[in-house]
């Protein structure tokens, strides 16, 4: 099963394009358009990817109905709006262990592929630790079932800020 990957979509959609225009017409504005839509390619695109982590996370509870990994994960079930990048954080170093206990290259993919569009939907701001937040392993050990179901509710935090 091949899986997709949004996050590298957007980037070479806007290459071709460029390279499409300024193949067929070669004049100022077009090189203009040729330039800027490159510049604009490797632009980070904040916050544009979070609803293909929720859909890598439904694809993740969707394979993990036939594969048995028994593990339990830090997981922060109540997270202050303030803290969210810190609980992401501790959400996307879990997955890892996901990714190692199943031994399936399908969770394997879409693990790194889900880590790959949340670390680059974080705001810039998220390279500074937020103060008075729980560490990862502060925080309540659950089941992969409550796991996906809470990281999807910091997903939707990013996605609906307060």
């Amino acid at each position: 099963m091949r899986i997709s990957k949004p996050y590298l979509r957007s980037t070479s959609i806007q290459c071709y394009l460029c390279l499409l225009l300024n193949s067929h017409f070669l004049n100022e504005a077009v090189i203009h358009v040729f330039v800027f839509g490159c510049i604009s390619a490797g632009l980070p695109k904040t916050g544009a990817h979070w609803q293909d982590v929720i859909s890598d996370l439904r694809r993740i509870e969707d394979l993990i109905q036939y594969i048995h990994v028994d593990a339990t994960l830090y997981t922060e079930s109540d997270a202050d709006p303030n803290c969210k990048v810190a609980a992401m954080k501790c959400f996307l170093l879990e997955l890892r262990v996901i990714s190692h206990e199943s031994k399936n290259m399908d969770i394997d993919e879409t693990v790194e592929n889900l880590i790959v569009l949340a670390n680059s939907s974080l705001p810039s701001s998220g390279n500074i630790a937020e103060s008075g937040c729980k560490e990862c392993e502060e925080l309540e050990e659950k089941n992969i079932k409550e796991f996906l179901k809470s990281f999807v509710h910091i997903v939707q935090m990013f996605i609906h800020p307060v």
